[in-house]
């Protein structure tokens, strides 16, 4: 019987054709795979380097107000930010979402600041709970002013003493805050800062 040479001469260039662009497509696709790892690891790198670097400090009180500046202090290539969002976290460790029959409702205590200080209701859009206040933007270099208050003990707490037990749970407590920010074209940052809180002349005096 005859061999068709022919037919398996192009049978076998079909087949090393194949192989070929099968080699080539893997080939490919792997270097794509690797170009978008070295693309993320970069993007990844340069969001970590610009990671908002902020100047915050609580001025003196006066009375039971006083002024909460931020300040967005670097790096410089980040330029601006186009939104930043200020939330007041709980300034200590504790649990305080349990509750008991005939005590305060979860949302009564997810209203309470658990800490020192609180924005001042009515004032630089701040809520009803004192936690936030509207988004604003910032320029490197340049910062705003936020009136804040001691916050007071809430009204299921019971005795006379019940102002001065409050104080004394958060003396020496920071401000503890979480800014998100964000510009266009990049992830969002979210930066937790700890700011400390002067005390009044007459704690100072006391201790």
């Amino acid at each position: 019987m005859d061999i068709p040479w022919g037919d398996v001469a192009m049978f076998s260039t079909a087949a090393l054709s194949a192989v070929a662009t099968a080699g080539a497509w893997l080939a490919a696709h792997r270097s794509s795979r690797t170009a978008d790892t070295v693309a993320r690891i970069e993007e990844d790198r340069w969001h970590a380097d610009l990671l908002p670097q902020f100047d915050i400090n609580i001025e003196r009180f006066e009375g039971d107000r006083a002024t909460l500046r931020v300040r967005l202090v670097g790096p410089l290539p980040l330029c601006h930010l186009d939104e930043i969002r200020i939330r007041i976290e709980q300034s200590d460790d504790m649990s305080h979402t349990g509750t008991i029959p005939g005590g305060p409702t979860r949302e009564e205590l997810d209203a309470q600041v658990w800490g020192p200080v609180r924005f001042t209701h009515g004032a630089d859009g701040a809520g009803t709970d004192g936690k936030t206040v509207a988004p604003f933007s910032l320029e490197v270099g340049k910062g705003r002013p936020f009136s804040v208050e001691r916050t007071r003990p809430p009204h299921w707490q019971q005795g006379d003493d019940r102002e001065a037990r409050w104080r004394d749970q958060w003396l020496n407590m920071p401000m503890r805050l979480v800014l998100t920010c964000r510009r266009e074209g990049f992830k969002e940052w979210v930066v937790p800062r700890d700011v400390e809180v002067p005390m009044s002349p007459r704690v100072r005096w006391l201790n």
